[in-house]
C-alpha cells in the first residue's frame, strides 16, 4: 500500500465525542440546581421540544459529546447555552454553535456536524462527529 487514496468532496473527521449519563445523575443535577438546570443548560428552542428526563439526558449528553469533539474539556466552566441541539423536521438532530464555541468550530474549519442521541429509562447516549 503506497498511501492513502483520498477522494475528492469527502469530509473529513475533525474531532468525535461519546457520552453517556445516567438519568439519576441528571435528577441530581436538577435537584442542586433548584429548579434552575433547564434554563442553565438548555435555550428556550431545546426546552420547547424536550419532553421528560430521558430527553434532557439525551440532550445534555449531546452538549457533552460536542465539547469533547471540539477538543474541550468538560468543565463548569462550560457554556452550556452557547451549544444549541435542534431538532430538524425528518427529527434527526442537529447543531448549532453560538459565541465562542461557533469561533472555535469556524478557525477548526468544522463545517458539518453529525449527532446521534439515545435512551432508555436510566441512560442517555450521544455521539457527535465534526467534519470538515
Amino acid at each position: 500500500m503506497k498511501g492513502i487514496l483520498a477522494v475528492p468532496d469527502t469530509p473529513y473527521m475533525i474531532g468525535y465525542g461519546l457520552e453517556i449519563v445516567a438519568t439519576a445523575e441528571i435528577r441530581t443535577l436538577i435537584e442542586q440546581a433548584r429548579g434552575d438546570f433547564t434554563m442553565q443548560y438548555f435555550r428556550a428552542s431545546e426546552r420547547s421540544i424536550m419532553s421528560g428526563i430521558q430527553h434532557l439526558a439525551g440532550r445534555f449528553c449531546a452538549k457533552k459529546a460536542i465539547l469533547t469533539a471540539l477538543g474541550m474539556e468538560l468543565n463548569r466552566q462550560a457554556f452550556w447555552l452557547d451549544i444549541e441541539v435542534q431538532r430538524l423536521p425528518t427529527g434527526e438532530p442537529s447543531v448549532v454553535l453560538h459565541g465562542q464555541y461557533r469561533e472555535l468550530a469556524n478557525s477548526l474549519g468544522i463545517a458539518k456536524w453529525l449527532v446521534s442521541i439515545t435512551h432508555v429509562a436510566d441512560y442517555a447516549a450521544a455521539s457527535a462527529i465534526a467534519l470538515l
